[in-house]
């Protein structure tokens, strides 16, 4: 009955082939939530590079430094990217995008290629590195300090993570917390209503009224 009444409300019939879909509910969920359908997992599997593909990913790598040291961040962006459609298992190539993406400001694209660089190898010690300079860009120092102590962690007597880290804990300490924020934010929207509202305004005319003051 149920099925009728909603073919009867929106005029459309179980037996129209113009209606039917291609998957089932259940592909249609993995999809929107970004998991394959089994069926196509298995032609998924990352394929694994051939020895010319390594060549060339190694030389646009190399292309790439050298756009870095020339200052030409966009193209070090493109080289990197190309090596790593060649050679996606690189950890290297995603961490030195990142430090591209840096430079560009993009730091939300750096965080990313850090992570998937981490991914690949998470005893990279520079990924960690990158990722907490990209982090403290984004302000987000407390993650920073996370990142600089694991880069250290792995490479102790690193003075660039030991200066950087050093700086994000003091960043750290001078950003106030989410909530003192928001408090002092409530406070003084709570001034504002109390100092225009007819009960203060009231209030205070009673107490500038002379007779008043002379009690």
């Amino acid at each position: 009955v149920a099925i009728q009444c909603l073919e009867t409300a929106f005029g459309v019939s179980m037996e129209d082939q113009g209606l039917a879909v291609s998957q089932t509910l259940p592909e249609i969920f993995e999809a929107a939530v970004g998991k394959e359908p089994e069926h196509l997992r298995a032609n998924s599997e990352p394929v694994t590079p051939s020895e010319d593909d390594i060549a060339e990913a190694e030389r646009l790598k190399t292309e790439g430094n050298e756009q870095m040291k020339a200052e030409n961040f966009e193209a070090a962006v493109s080289f990197y990217g190309k090596a790593i459609e060649l050679n996606p298992s690189n950890a290297v190539y995603f961490c030195n995008r990142a430090a591209a993406y840096s430079k560009l400001g993009n730091y939300a694209g750096a965080v990313r290629d850090c992570e998937r660089a981490i991914g690949i190898d998470p005893n990279y010690s520079k990924a960690y590195g990158r990722m907490g300079l990209a982090l403290s860009s984004l302000n987000k120092h407390t993650e920073a300090v996370v990142y600089y102590k694991k880069a250290l962690e792995l490479d102790p007597d690193n003075d660039t993570y030991k200066s950087n880290l050093k700086i994000a804990e003091q960043k750290m300490k001078e950003t106030p917390s989410p909530v003192s924020s928001e408090t002092k934010a409530g406070h003084s929207s709570l001034n504002r209503v109390l100092c225009f509202s007819p009960l203060f305004t009231q209030a205070s005319n009673i107490m500038n009224n002379p007779q008043v003051q002379q009690l």
